[in-house]
């Protein structure tokens, strides 16, 4: 494959701004050791979207959402998310149907703003998806313990707390992808479609038990929010020192803050690109499909349960959705909530695993990471980095307590989204030749959007994430300098050319 023009160009950068360009990143998918196998259609990554997004959250944080935040309007909170999270979506879809590799916003990163951006959310991916995955686990561990009957599959080992069942399903899930990739479409597709099932059975059970009563008000009368102060007010709150409320319009909007987090995981169909049969027209579809089908499963459930119960009977940290059917005396929801919801989470782990080891593996491939975990098996997939995911998601869900650290998910979830969206109006202007199997409408003001509506989700974070969050990237740096920028195999090609 030629290189044209500006192609040449953009290879010509030296040092921090080097960029890999289109044609060099499609041309490194076909080295015979480090070749992912094209196995994937539009509905398998649908499959992929779905199985990631829907997970306990659609049990838990609708019902604690709507009645502490946003009472019955919780539903249009989903709706103002999923346009939010449908602005960065149509952006990841131009890219991924442009640059169909691997690796995500990693990759097309280094193809519009240089080696050491690339590296930076490289990093933030690392972080997004190794302890969302740690913490999805131990979440599938609780729910597996309401299903058994039995107190959290925890045990003492030497006086260390061992939580054998994240550790349990992080070793069952890392052999299935080592497998596979194929394969765990497959088992992906049949859990999933246990789950929502258990989803439309909730939501048609429901319906005949709604009270047209408890829609009123749709939008609550606005109430003080309890103020918090220093590490743990919002990024926000300390730059203003305003305090914000639950209910009435802030609160509507804030709900939206937290109900974004629901749809977080449809970026993983990008990490798969390079594996897709026709990425050109099956990431935009699988992207946007997936979007599309959890954004009326979400909405559907918060309009059941809104309707079930009065919003002020959700109040508080334990309501669930399992709280309406009991005050309506459907006792036998607690069983089928649990076991929707461990089966939701089971994929939900597999493919944030499935992405992080994608990322990994483009990372490897470029130097930027030791290249010999790139190589792939006979069947195509990259066992040694997925081998390694699987040891180190293991060993964080196993042995330590995540808490808090759930929101540095969030944080770099929407880090990805800010750069992916401005890289589609660079892209633009310096590739316009590209073909493009999908294009964003309305370029800039959509990705203008995107970029805006992220920024206002991650100044609702709280100021300690954002500390934890910067020294990651510190040390990210570091990792950088002293490793990936001599290692580099795109510096390598380039001092190469020059001693000619």
């Amino acid at each position: 494959m030629s290189i044209d023009g500006k192609d040449a160009h953009s290879a010509r950068r030296t040092g921090l701004r080097r960029t890999k360009s289109i044609e060099q990143s499609m041309r490194d998918t076909d080295e015979p050791d480090t070749k992912l196998r094209k196995s994937l259609s539009s509905w398998d990554l649908t499959v992929f979207g779905v199985a990631v997004a829907v997970g306990a959250g659609i049990f838990t944080l609708t019902a604690r959402t709507a009645g502490n935040v946003a009472g019955p309007s919780v539903s249009l909170a989903f709706v103002f998310a999923a346009v939010a999270c449908g602005l960065a979506a149509l952006c990841y879809a131009e890219f991924a149907s442009t640059v169909p590799v691997a690796g995500s916003a990693y990759t097309f990163s280094y193809a519009t703003f240089g080696e050491f951006v690339a590296w930076i959310i490289g990093w933030d991916l690392i972080l997004e998806f190794a302890l969302a995955s740690a913490v999805v686990a131990k979440g599938w561990s609780l729910y597996l313990g309401e299903v058994l009957g039995t107190s959290s599959p925890v045990v003492s080992v030497g006086g260390i707390d061992v939580d054998w069942g994240a550790l349990l399903i992080v070793i069952v899930l890392t052999v299935l992808l080592a497998t596979g990739v194929k394969l765990s479409s497959r088992v992906s597709l049949v859990i999933t479609a246990v789950k929502v099932g258990v989803v439309l059975l909730i939501v048609v059970v429901g319906a005949f038990y709604i009270k047209a009563a408890n829609y009123s008000p749709y939008i609550p009368p606005a109430v003080p929010a309890e103020k918090e102060s220093g590490l743990t007010q919002s990024l926000f709150s300390a730059l203003t020192g305003a305090g914000g409320s639950n209910f009435g319009w802030y609160g509507l909007l804030a709900a939206a803050s937290l109900v974004f987090f629901a749809f977080i995981g449809f970026d993983v169909v990008a990490t798969t690109a390079e594996e897709a049969e026709n990425p050109q027209k099956a990431l935009p579809r699988g992207i946007l499909g997936s979007l599309l089908i959890v954004t009326v499963l979400y909405v559907a459930v918060t309009l059941v349960l809104t309707g079930m119960v009065n919003y002020t009977e959700l109040a508080g940290e334990s309501a669930t959705l399992a709280t309406a059917f009991e005050l309506n005396g459907i006792t036998w929801a607690q069983k089928i909530i649990s076991f929707g919801a461990l089966a939701g989470l089971t994929t939900v782990v597999m493919v944030l695993m499935l992405g992080q080891s994608r990322v990994l593996f483009a990372m490897s491939r470029d130097g930027l990471m030791p290249r010999r975990l790139a190589k792939t098996g006979k069947r195509g997939t990259p066992v040694r980095i997925t081998v390694v995911v699987g040891v180190v998601v293991g060993i964080l869900a196993a042995f330590f307590p995540i808490g808090t650290l759930e929101e540095m998910v969030n944080i770099g979830t929407l880090f990805a989204f800010v750069l992916v969206s401005i890289g589609v109006v660079v892209l633009r202007r310096t590739r316009p030749d590209l073909e493009r199997g999908f294009r964003v409408p309305l370029v800039p003001l959509v990705p203008v959007l995107a970029v805006l509506a992220c920024l206002w989700l991650m100044l609702n974070l709280s100021v300690e994430t954002w500390l934890r969050f910067v020294v990651w990237m510190v040390l990210g740096i570091a990792v950088y300098f002293v490793y990936s920028r001599r290692h580099s195999v795109l510096g390598a090609r380039q001092r190469a050319d020059d001693s000619r």
